[in-house]
């Protein structure tokens, strides 16, 4: 038996939130979307989702205007899925759930990913604040670099884990859009 996406009967505020959040793979592509990952195919293989459940993922959060679709720059032809405010705004709940799991399931040998200040490269602090020079860090401003914990990528790793391996801004395109090819024509050339 298939469980609804809704939950009858509840009227609170956490209860419509994770209809729109709380189905499983959501969180990880809200993640990858911080990140920077903006293909379907990036997303699919980063994240090993299954193509039809990425669908649906993707289309529930579009309907609910957290992310949208737009065309590539740069490609003419490819689209892309990029947060909207409102989907930006989950980014304390994103971190929160992270620090949490950091807290409570750490990875072997610390963190694999760890939050810093682009202005002066120090780690923030659990409220957001950069060690450093005590600044609340928007997520404009948040700079994802490897932790400890993060493994190398391995010579057949997806190119989103080794973009992930080198320093990146949060919200940024993770990976650079390349214009499609243009066909060679045939016949002599002027």
């Amino acid at each position: 038996m298939t469980l609804p996406r809704d939950y009858r009967g509840q009227t609170c505020a956490l209860a419509r939130s994770m209809e729109v959040v709380g189905e499983r793979w959501t969180l990880l592509i809200l993640r990858d979307a911080f990140y920077g990952v903006r293909r379907f195919g990036e997303f699919a293989a980063h994240l090993g989702v299954p193509r039809a459940v990425l669908t649906d993922r993707l289309t529930t959060l579009t309907e609910a205007g957290v992310l949208e679709r737009r065309p590539e720059q740069g490609t003419g032809r490819r689209e892309v899925y990029a947060l909207t405010p409102k989907g930006v705004a989950l980014w304390p709940a994103v971190r929160a759930l992270s620090l949490w799991g950091e807290e409570f399931h750490p990875a072997d040998g610390g963190p694999r990913r760890v939050f810093r200040h682009s202005d002066d490269e120090a780690p923030l602090s659990p409220d957001g604040r950069c060690t450093g020079c005590g600044d609340a860090v928007p997520v404009t401003d948040v700079l994802v670099t490897p932790g400890p914990g993060l493994d190398p990528p391995g010579p057949g790793a997806d190119p989103v884990t080794t973009a992930l391996a080198r320093p990146h801004r949060l919200l940024r395109p993770l990976i650079t859009p390349t214009a499609p090819s243009r066909r060679p024509t045939r016949g002599p050339q002027s």
